[in-house]
């Protein structure tokens, strides 16, 4: 059963006083590494047309940043080399420098994708030449030995073309396994309606066969498929390899085991109807009425019905829980009741617990139902919101509060479709066990901040960018609000050139990385050396954000983007450029 779930928001990480950021035109310290040959670029083809394709492979950060050892990253050039620069001394910059060497087919040229690099754990990397081969590389502890050249101890041709998304590396009772997760965008024959193309994520588990004592060879024990229809905005495996979290906008389903087709599970066995509302309800200040549709001539012993303080399951014996989850806000158990009525509905009375609040919401997540204003509430409201409306377009502008209308909304207030979701899929069984709807919470990016630990994402809440942590051991709360930027999902939104967003991983800064040239830089507040005065609210100020922007010496696009706590990489065509951001 698939749990609906929603972000617990930590409101200590959040500033309802920000007020903006103030442009520093401080200078920005930036190094420029001249590269001895052009990065390896694949631009799109006239068939790779669809959105999909841009964001897979059009959008591609060519960059990899090494999240086990600081100031280290790695990207592959036109002659097939994986080069590698670590900064210790900014002025001291040197050469970066080969750490492996591929030799893609030339007859598979045509088809091909750019390379993509995965690095797994501190001593493995997981590596694809961009025509369907996997390279899984043993590096040693690379910051220790950054000139050593990586060894390949699995390599397999696996079918059409894919891009590495993630890769983990555990032992388990002395067997070291690693998992691959790639993607592909494919002619789907069976759509007619759409783009024609549909994306697959394969799941790759590669394990170590051999006995004690034997020499170590590494085979492909299982592969799983997903398919959807959008190239997921985060993709990543859980550490152990238990599990799989993606965030979409629209649905994954498991298809394929080891090549066999899985069954796919029959649709609801009781029939409720697939248009109409499974349940009505409605409220006032102290209860909530809740009526679920049931079959026609339903008895009370067939009814299965639990509700504990905080969550409510209907449904009829034999069959699913018609409604079930967790209620908006707890209720006085010994005083809500149920009965039948007209023998075709069941009629459900909760006490609500807390007086006065309105739900808005029944069952967390669950938009199956539909709500029920009274009149006396429509008139109510509708009272409450008659200053907010007008004819004019703006009647009274001098007012304090002047109505809003739309013709003042910019576009970075538009939200995409209400379809997005988060969710986290069980290995064992291949379904969703929670799942998040993000609604208007556009997705950012993504960021390493603890290697041992899954992959950060950075969501929009309002105006402002929260950065979420997932903890999958953690079942009932997998989600974690570690950081927040200020004002950040508002910024970036009407910045129309952005190709790049990241942030370090100490959430000292968020930075975006425009298609050319332009970097901007946006800072946490921090106290300022001089005294400062709000001169509109008549008071001091304590801290500043500071935004910084800086052009890039250069005309050619932007290829790669990644930030560590005290430097900006950013790779283009030629130049790999250094930025100073912070001295630690």
């Amino acid at each position: 059963m698939t749990a609906n779930y929603s972000l617990k928001v930590n409101r200590d990480l959040l500033d309802p006083n920000f007020e903006s950021y103030r442009l520093s035109l401080d200078s920005i310290p930036t190094y420029n590494v001249q590269l001895d040959a052009a990065v390896e670029e694949i631009k799109l083809k006239d068939s790779q047309y669809t959105l999909d394709h841009v964001r897979a492979f059009g959008m591609y950060n060519y960059l990899h940043l090494d999240p086990w050892y600081e100031d280290s990253v790695f990207f592959v050039d036109c002659k097939g080399r994986v080069l590698n620069l670590t900064v210790n001394l900014d002025t001291a910059l040197g050469k970066p420098t080969e750490v492996y060497h591929m030799t893609p087919d030339p007859s598979k040229s045509e088809d091909r994708l750019g390379a993509s690099l995965s690095l797994t754990s501190a001593t493995w990397a997981a590596l694809s030449d961009g025509t369907g081969r996997l390279d899984l590389l043993r590096t040693s502890k690379r910051g220790e030995s950054s000139h050593l050249k990586w060894e390949p101890v699995f390599n397999e041709e696996l079918g059409e073309p894919f891009t590495i998304l993630h890769s983990v590396s555990h032992v388990h009772a002395g067997v070291h396994t690693m998992e691959v997760l790639m993607l592909r965008i494919q002619k789907d024959s069976e759509e007619t309606k759409g783009s024609g193309y549909s994306v697959s994520l394969e799941w790759i588990t590669v394990t170590n066969t051999a006995g004690q004592g034997q020499e170590k060879t590494y085979k492909v024990m299982k592969r799983r498929v997903l398919m959807g229809k959008s190239v997921p905005h985060y993709a990543a495996l859980e550490p152990q390899g238990k599990g799989l979290m993606l965030a979409s906008e629209k649905p994954f389903v498991f298809t394929h085991v080891d090549g066999l087709p899985i069954e796919q599970p029959p649709a609801e066995p009781m029939e409720t109807g697939t248009t109409d509302p499974i349940y009505f309800w409605q409220q006032t200040a102290e209860d909530v009425i809740v009526s679920v549709r049931m079959p026609q001539g339903i008895t009370k012993d067939q009814v299965q019905f639990k509700l504990t303080a905080e969550r409510l399951r209907v449904g009829v014996q034999g069959f699913p829980p018609l409604l079930e989850g967790q209620l908006h806000a707890p209720v006085d158990m010994e005083a809500s009741t149920w009965i039948i009525k007209d023998d075709k509905s069941l009629e459900v009375t909760l006490q609500k617990r807390d007086e006065g609040p309105m739900w808005t919401e029944l069952v967390l997540g669950d938009r199956r139902g539909e709500y029920l204003v009274s009149e006396e509430q429509a008139a109510l409201i509708q009272e409450r919101l008659t200053h907010l409306t007008t004819e004019d377009l703006n009647s009274n502008p001098d007012k304090e509060k002047p109505p809003c209308n739309s013709q003042e909304l910019e576009d970075c207030d538009g939200f995409p479709e209400d379809g997005s979701s988060l969710a986290y899929f069980d290995g064992e069984s291949l379904k969703p066990t929670q799942v998040v709807n993000l609604g208007s919470h556009q997705y950012l990016f993504t960021v390493d901040v603890n290697p041992p630990e899954m992959p950060c994402l950075c969501l929009r809440h309002d105006v402002d960018a929260l950065v979420w942590q997932p903890r999958p051991d953690q079942p009932s709360n997998m989600w974690d609000h570690v950081a927040t930027f200020n004002a950040l999902g508002y910024v970036q939104a009407s910045k129309r050139d952005k190709k790049f967003a990241t942030c370090a991983p100490n959430f000292s800064y968020a930075t975006l990385g425009e298609c050319l040239r332009r970097v901007f830089i946006y800072r946490q507040p921090a106290p300022v050396d001089t005294v400062l005065f709000n001169r509109k609210q008549g008071r001091q100020v304590g801290q500043v954000a500071k935004q910084q922007v800086t052009n890039l010496d250069t005309n050619e696009p932007i290829l790669g983007f990644r930030a560590t706590n005290e430097r900006l990489f950013t790779l283009t065509s030629n130049n790999l450029f250094v930025l100073k951001i912070n001295n630690n």
